[in-house]
């Protein structure tokens, strides 16, 4: 069989595009954060993670601007040779302390931190073991070690149990959890998760994507549980609350060293550019200076829980500014999208194998500088939509 005969034969997004509700690849003609363009179609954005609203703040901008007049537009290289830069080594310094560990190290994109720490440390006779609403980064991270992975249900600590007690005792064991699930919104529940791990002898990765910068004043998951000294590995990224690109894993400091030397996408791949690590910096300075933001936007999660919640909605276990709004089919999730985009509100439709078969959804997320007159606006759209589609 010729190679690309599956692409020739992969129709389903072509025929979507079709029906005129095609969610995805849409090109943003202009953003303000609250608020986006496509071509002359205003929207107001509840798709990104933006979540303190740093994109546009005057100090996180001027940082990538002077940082660009100091080293130019990028490393041309990777940490290990000619790529690592004083403001990385600030930058680890910096986060280590902020999230309470030793060390820390920056990698390009937090895909690239997930798949180098877990393929690094998971060797030939260990085991990853993971939530099955772990992110995709997280599974390839696993895929990509010369390890086995086990999965267990969501947040289901029994079966968590059931899986280490059935691997060898001499085995070396990673559990590795999102701090908040990126599509349900809700929070590990991190001091029962210890509570196995320790029982088993396995080392415990909590993925904070979605944490750092939103819970615990910003400092994440292991914060907002105070178990910080308990949790093994704390990972982030700088394309959410940072404002920026890129990603970080923090630990002991001989931890960290090991991976330094062993993780792949930080040896093979290009530094993070001086703009990035620079607006990231900034972002963490606007976060401990300006901590309201994150209350802010705990408060905005809040208020829209209990607004869709009024209006009907299944919100499902919401706990975050990550607040799902459950359709259940496809095409009626595809519908619900493309209705509130004409209507001006820009979301994320999510379907399997993303989410379960048959739990499609809108994925919204919000933003501390979100009005409270964008948020009736969004209530109102969402009003309209679920009425005409009788979903409410």
């Amino acid at each position: 069989m010729d190679l690309f005969e599956k692409c020739y034969a992969f129709t389903e997004a072509r025929d979507l595009q079709k029906t005129g509700m095609y969610p995805y690849f849409i090109p943003l003609t202009n953003s303000e954060g609250t608020v986006a363009w496509i071509d002359d179609h205003k929207v107001i954005m509840i798709g990104s993670n933006n979540y303190l609203g740093l994109t546009t703040h005057p100090k996180v901008r001027q940082a990538a601007l002077d940082a660009i007049a100091t080293y130019g537009t990028s490393c041309t290289g990777s940490r290990f040779l000619n790529g690592t830069l004083e403001l990385h080594l600030e930058l680890e310094r910096r986060l280590a302390e902020f999230v309470g560990k030793e060390a820390a190290l920056v990698f390009s994109t937090g895909y690239q931190t997930n798949v180098g720490t877990i393929s690094a440390l998971v060797g030939r006779s260990d085991f990853a073991i993971t939530d099955k609403e772990d992110h995709a980064s997280l599974l390839d991270g696993c895929r990509l070690s010369y390890g086995k992975m086990r999965r267990f249900p969501h947040n289901d600590l029994d079966m968590l149990d059931k899986a280490l007690a059935g691997l060898p005792d001499k085995a070396g064991k990673l559990v590795i959890v999102d701090g908040v699930f990126s599509m349900g919104g809700d929070i590990a529940p991190l001091p029962d998760i210890i509570k196995v791990c320790r029982r088993h002898g396995a080392r415990l990765m909590v993925d904070d994507a979605h944490s750092v910068g939103v819970l615990a004043q910003g400092r994440g998951t292991a914060a907002h549980f105070g178990v910080t000294d308990q949790v093994d590995l704390i990972m982030g990224t700088f394309s959410k609350s940072f404002a920026s690109l890129g990603g970080f894993i923090a630990g002991d400091a001989d931890v960290i060293h090991y991976i330094q030397h062993h993780a792949r996408s930080l040896i093979f791949s290009a530094s993070i550019a001086p703009a990035n690590a620079a607006a990231a910096l900034a972002a963490l300075d606007v976060m401990i200076e300006e901590p309201e933001r994150c209350q802010r936007v705990m408060a905005i999660g809040e208020r829209m829980r209990e607004g869709y919640r009024a209006l009907g909605f299944n919100v499902g276990h919401s706990q975050t500014p990550i607040v799902p709004v459950i359709f259940g089919e496809d095409m009626r999730t595809f519908k619900a999208w493309k209705m509130l985009f004409d209507a001006g509100v820009y979301t994320n439709p999510v379907i399997s194998p993303a989410v379960p078969e048959g739990l499609a959804l809108l994925r919204t997320s919000y933003t501390a500088t979100h009005t409270d007159e964008q948020l009736d606006f969004v209530l109102d759209a969402f009003a309209s939509v679920g009425q005409q589609l009788g979903i409410i």
